[in-house]
């Protein structure tokens, strides 16, 4: 058990490394507004179903939601702001348990925060945006548009499976692992001492270490939500690194669900799928979020353009 722990505890120092990397501040040039919206980069906060959720909003244009990994915060896309930004309105939230919101007592579960986030965006007043997960953040997103598909306009999930088994059958255990008893381990890593910077409640760690394990053992297979998503107006990029943890042929089936990569697109691009499939080279789990791939990758997509016809 010690050893499994202890090549979790890596996996995710390796992680946090990543992200402690890229965290450091950009400078931001104003964008122009493409309809009117408050720009703010204070931290504001909500309590939903007993949890007490912290978000900030910045910029104006089209609103763009970004849900951020496991054990992370938003201050993960830091980097990324001032180019995917650009033209938008950027909603960055902190999930349960994560960052400045609270732990709470309940289960932390993607379907029960897809629902929170519904009732932010009502309370912000977006009738529609646009959502871009990863990992964890990707898996709430996912469950979002599925419970909730009127919200979401477009939707990017980066290193997100659609069931459990899209994971490599030998990080499965690793996740599994995942729990207070691994708290001494990680006191002096990037990842704590991000969160004990800003958490609400600094003793809460361990109780957040329990309830993720809690969540990665959980079983789940959403091939029928992921069908049902293809027949509403919601366009979906599917993005991964080509050595994500994820599992290759997950990743096709899931385009495949979605009606992707089911037959030739046709020379007028006649029978193309709306929804798009990318493979990221040189990419990991631990650092896709900072590749600057992403932003270039996903950008065109959110902003609803497509390459020309081949005609």
């Amino acid at each position: 058990m010690f050893k499994t722990m202890l090549i979790t505890t890596v996996a995710l120092v390796a992680t946090c490394a990543a992200q402690s990397a890229g965290w450091a501040q950009a400078q931001r040039a104003p964008s122009p507004a493409i309809r009117p919206a408050a720009p703010s980069s204070r931290v504001a906060r909500t309590t939903i179903k007993g949890i007490a959720y912290a978000y900030q909003v910045r910029g104006q244009g089209d609103p763009l939601l970004l849900l951020h990994g496991g054990l992370g915060s938003s201050d993960m896309f830091e980097p990324l702001l001032p180019t995917l930004g650009a033209n938008r309105q950027l909603i960055t939230v902190d999930l349960q348990g994560h960052g400045r919101t609270t732990l709470g007592t309940r289960p932390i579960r993607c379907e029960a925060i897809a629902d929170d986030l519904a009732t932010l965006l009502k309370q912000l007043g977006h009738a529609q945006v646009d959502v871009m997960g990863y990992s964890f953040g990707g898996c709430v997103a996912l469950r979002l548009a599925v419970q909730h598909p009127e919200v979401v306009r477009r939707l990017a999930l980066v290193s997100t499976p659609f069931a459990d088994d899209g994971w490599y059958a030998e990080m499965k255990p690793q996740q599994a692992a995942v729990s207070h008893e691994m708290f001494a381990m990680m006191k002096k890593t990037p990842m704590y001492e991000s969160y004990v910077a800003v958490a609400p409640k600094v003793d809460d760690f361990p109780r957040l270490l329990d309830a993720m394990g809690d969540q990665m053992r959980q079983k789940y297979d959403w091939s029928a939500d992921v069908a049902r998503l293809a027949r509403t107006n919601i366009a979906v990029m599917l993005v991964y690194g080509d050595a994500d943890m994820t599992r290759p042929e997950h990743e096709v089936k899931f385009y495949q669900l979605l009606g992707g990569g089911l037959k030739d697109a046709g020379w007028g691009r006649e029978t193309m799928s709306r929804n798009r499939l990318a493979i990221l080279p040189d990419a990991t789990h631990y650092d896709i979020f900072t590749s600057p791939r992403l932003v270039e990758t996903v950008r065109p997509f959110l902003d609803g353009k497509s390459s020309p016809s081949s005609r």
